[in-house]
């Protein structure tokens, strides 16, 4: 789903963020291909308003760079990542990757979708665990736009 400035919707990029992570999950639970992973959530969801290109990138993208993902996290983890809830786990490395690879998506708005994803799919107050890891993570990985952000 494109606006007419030829870039997704935001609502089509949440919509893909938020499959990506129920795949994701499935993928880290029952360790499934990836391919059989995605065709079953697009045969199983109405993938008409999703940014099916982003869900793609997402899916096949965070497995492929998981021990990369997860060093940049563990220094300002709290605990190791075997004592993270799944889910967070899953949303902390979809916003990971976003902040490594995805520049023309802002920080905030990375930091932000990892939240409405943990609020929905994760447990009650894991939203503010999510927010704080990630807020002591985009400066290391975006040191630049978090300073000109600050900077206002």
């Amino acid at each position: 789903m494109k606006q007419e400035n030829n870039r997704p919707k935001p609502s089509a990029r949440r919509k893909a963020r938020q499959l990506a992570l129920q795949a994701l999950y499935q993928w880290q639970m029952n360790q499934a291909s990836l391919m059989s992973i995605e065709l079953q959530f697009k045969a199983d969801n109405d993938m008409s308003k999703v940014d099916e290109g982003y869900f793609h990138l997402i899916l096949h993208g965070v497995p492929r760079q998981l021990s990369h993902l997860d060093e940049a996290m563990s220094p300002v983890l709290d605990r190791s990542l075997e004592q993270l809830d799944p889910v967070e786990l899953t949303a902390l490395r979809i916003g990971c990757y976003e902040l490594i690879n995805h520049k023309d998506v802002p920080y905030r708005v990375v930091i932000n979708e990892a939240i409405e994803l943990v609020k929905r799919f994760g447990a009650q107050d894991s939203h503010r665990y999510i927010n704080g890891i990630l807020d002591k993570l985009a400066p290391r990985l975006r040191a630049e736009e978090v300073r000109s952000y600050r900077k206002r």
